[in-house]
């Protein structure tokens, strides 16, 4: 489904949610889906990850994505979205997508970012921008 179909109570249910359910795609075209916290902002959604995440090898070798919310265990709460993902190298960007992060979740953020400094993961996290994909955009093989 794209982005543009969902009605507007139903976009502000995902921008309100407070887990994403990322379905991210690998070479046999299995789906693996992740909940993940994310935060939207300027018609993206930023997630933060672990480097060596499963899902930034599978978005570096196939850029589609799906999203939808979900509970924190990753329970399906609304419909499935078609995105593009990216992991973001400029730390520019990745910048306003931690402050749109730390500004959506406060203290959690906080805290996960201080016990990630402790541990030294901080520097080894990396930044996904999921955009939705526009109209023309390719389908589902």
């Amino acid at each position: 489904m794209k982005y543009s179909e969902l009605d507007a109570s139903e976009r502000q249910r995902l921008h309100d949610a407070n887990y994403l359910n990322l379905g991210t795609f690998r070479r046999d075209g299995t789906v693996v889906r992740t909940p993940v916290w994310f935060a939207e902002a300027e018609g993206c959604f930023w997630v933060f990850t672990a480097g060596n995440a499963g899902k930034v090898k599978r978005l570096n070798n196939d850029p589609r994505c799906e999203i939808a919310r979900c509970d924190a265990w990753g329970g399906h709460l609304g419909p499935w979205v078609e995105a593009h993902g990216e992991r973001v190298p400029d730390a520019k960007a990745a910048a306003e997508g931690y402050r749109a992060l730390r500004a959506k979740y406060g203290w959690q953020m906080l805290l996960t970012d201080v016990l990630s400094r402790l541990s030294g993961r901080f520097h080894q996290r990396a930044m996904l921008r999921i955009r939705p994909a526009p109209e023309e955009d390719f389908g589902r093989p």
